[in-house]
């Protein structure tokens, strides 16, 4: 019973991060993770903290600066697929609104 529940939770999670990924692919970033994990790496093509500030404040959306995992994470943001399926849909749209 509990392998059940572990394999539908997995399964919710890694929902969420295809969702990420494909939003961030069709607003033309490419994307690392997510297939098998609950973590996305975005290309931000800038400065990481510059895209983790623009997210926060355009977006209300907080992510990870890739630069924090060290000097080649610089470039990057990583999103978790944490949460319910709404509030990924619901950031999403904040997400690709900010950066239209």
């Amino acid at each position: 019973e509990g392998m059940v529940q572990v394999k539908e939770l997995t399964d919710y999670y890694l929902n969420n991060a295809s969702f990420i990924r494909q939003s961030f692919a069709n607003l033309g970033y490419t994307c690392v993770g997510g297939d098998n994990s609950p973590y996305i790496w975005i290309n931000t093509r800038k400065d990481s903290w510059s895209f983790f500030d623009l997210l926060l404040e355009k977006a209300g959306v907080v992510c990870t600066p890739g630069v924090g995992f060290g000097q080649c994470g610089e470039g990057y943001i990583r999103l978790s697929a944490f949460n319910s399926f709404d509030n990924v849909r619901n950031a999403m749209d904040r997400i690709r609104l900010a950066l239209a």
